[in-house]
């Protein structure tokens, strides 16, 4: 007896060792892009997780009679791309609000966008074209005029920002936002002015005075906000987007979260969000967020929102600011010996290398007294990065987050560094080999539209939006390294290399389903890409397409 029970127990094992688990979802007749191997055939879903990758048969064998089969007709499918410094949140907030200028070639387009929102604005109120533009994208390679702008919207206030750097108000705008009584503002822009010494229109300012003219507009109401942040989310699903981390930043207050959190507690989010904390008020840095954490431990949240440390504005005294003194220095170690004792991570905003070094030995520092090497810390930006400084970075355990600001500012680098330097930025090959962590993105959506597409054609052509080409050839990556930063190694910064940003069993079932194949359209086609079906957790959050019928709702 006690034979036969052992047997019939030894084949009951048998039996469940072999037991395939029914997958929730197979993609079949597809080209997955594997980053470590060559692209497979089918992919298996189970549970909001890759359960198998491989050939078709191997796939259509864990199916069941409530699988859902989708035939990808030889389309090409990538992991879904992470975009690992974006400012995702604040965009939501007034996508619905604004005029878009993303990827209009010419200024007629551009302008009759305005047109078309004043059709439907209330009279009088203000239409914003925020960023994501330059003049150099228009066949007409020059900015709107005051008198264009107020022709295509005479009943309504217009603003338009480009970059961080300049303004255009309506012949009424100025008077509106009454910038005459806020003469600390005033003196801190720039009025412009035509050959006759006439306004133009232009205002002129740095980051600060620009984000401070932005803060007079009126604010979207929660309701805009919620509906702005959903329509944002989905924009960037169709672009192949499932994860973001969000820097903070100007023009973002604590309320404005309140959006975010309310579609996570709905289980409405088709982006999966890792945010970081920027510094509320000047001089308070530390104070602020030690309030601010009090109950949200680094890591803090789940696989859709998740709390990803501070930055990238870390202390006001490093922040756009070449020429920290020594108080300064000593406030921005102050905060980050804190951090280090929250086990916290930390994101740096800083521009150039020429003055890095003010950054650098202060986290040098902090590191000597108690290692950092373990939290991941990045900088992002430093386009004209020196390969002593990758070195400098690597030896604190940190990261490096690219973003193509050059496709907009490129001919301005070569301007003032020259032909030279403009070669080797940013040094992309030159980091991969060293194995620094590198992460990629586009620092939208004032200063760059939010296309992650546009972002990888540049990452392997190194030409401006004009076709200037900068880059040399020994610092453009292959295809397959340019996706490994769009997605494995943007997860490295919130600790996730391992569950997200491959096509590989057991990672998060996160992808996106190509309208070309980008292993091999001619790289200038590559910024026109698009997604047919947007993966998230084994969810559809996105389809076009043949595959429209397919996108799903809330969790």
């Amino acid at each position: 007896m006690r034979v036969t029970v052992a047997f019939l127990c030894a084949l009951a094992g048998i039996a469940v060792a072999h037991a395939q688990p029914v997958a929730d979802t197979i993609l079949v007749n597809g080209k997955f892009v594997r980053h470590d191997a060559t692209p497979a055939a089918a992919l298996a879903v189970r549970d909001g997780k890759i359960a198998a990758i491989g050939n078709t048969d191997e796939i259509r064998a864990l199916a069941g009679t409530s699988t859902r089969t989708i035939d990808l007709g030889g389309r090409t499918v990538i992991p879904g791309l992470i975009d690992s410094h974006i400012h995702a949140i604040r965009a939501g907030l007034s996508y619905t609000t604004e005029v878009h200028w993303f990827g209009a070639r010419t200024l007629t387009d551009a302008l009759d966008r305005l047109r078309a929102a004043a059709k439907t604005a209330p009279k009088g109120s203000w239409l914003i074209v925020a960023g994501g533009w330059i003049d150099r994208q228009f066949a007409e390679d020059r900015r709107p005029t005051q008198a264009e702008i107020a022709g295509a919207a005479p009943d309504h206030r217009v603003y338009v920002q480009m970059l961080y750097s300049h303004v255009l108000l309506d012949p009424r705008g100025a008077e509106t936002l009454g910038l005459a009584g806020k003469a600390e503002l005033a003196a801190r822009l720039t009025v412009e002015r035509d050959r006759d010494g006439k306004p133009t229109g232009w205002l002129a300012g740095d980051n600060r005075a620009i984000s401070d003219l932005f803060n007079l507009l009126s604010r979207p109401t929660h309701a805009q906000k919620l509906a702005g942040t959903r329509a944002f989310f989905r924009a960037l699903n169709a672009m192949g987007i499932t994860g973001v981390s969000d820097p903070g930043g100007y023009n973002l207050e604590a309320d404005d979260y309140q959006p975010l959190f309310q579609l996570w507690r709905e289980r409405a989010l088709t982006v999966r969000v890792r945010y970081s904390l920027s510094a509320p008020r000047r001089d308070r840095e530390l104070e602020d967020f030690k309030e601010l954490t009090q109950m949200l431990p680094m890591g803090f949240g789940d696989d859709w929102l998740r709390f990803n440390g501070i930055g990238e504005n870390v202390t006001w005294g490093h922040y756009n600011n070449d020429t920290p003194d020594a108080a300064q220095k000593e406030r921005l170690a102050g905060v980050l010996r804190w951090a280090v004792a929250q086990g916290l991570t930390a994101t740096f905003h800083w521009h150039n290398d020429r003055a890095v070094n003010h950054l650098l030995e202060v986290l040098e520092r902090v590191n000597a007294e108690s290692s950092v090497k373990h939290l991941r810390w990045s900088v992002a930006h430093l386009n004209d990065a020196s390969p002593a400084t990758l070195k400098r970075l690597q030896a604190l355990g940190m990261g490096w987050l690219v973003q193509n600001a050059f496709y907009f500012r490129g001919e301005a680098f070569l301007g003032q560094r020259g032909a030279d330097a403009a070669r080797l930025v940013p040094p992309l090959v030159t980091a991969s080999r060293m194995q620094l962590p590198v992460g990629a993105g586009t620092d939208a959506h004032r200063v760059m539209a939010p296309n992650p597409f546009i972002a990888l054609q540049w990452m392997l052509d190194g030409k401006t939006i004009s076709g200037v080409a900068m880059r040399a050839a020994e610092e453009l990556p292959s295809r397959g390294e340019a996706l490994r930063l769009y997605t494995q190694g943007s997860a490295w910064f919130s600790l996730e290399e391992n569950t997200r940003g491959a096509l590989k069993a057991g990672q998060l079932a996160d992808l996106a389903v190509l309208d070309r194949d980008y292993l091999g359209v001619p790289v200038e086609q590559i910024g026109g890409t698009v997604s047919l079906l947007t993966m998230v957790g084994g969810r559809i959050v996105y389809a076009g397409g043949p595959f429209t019928a397919l996108e799903e709702g809330s969790r």
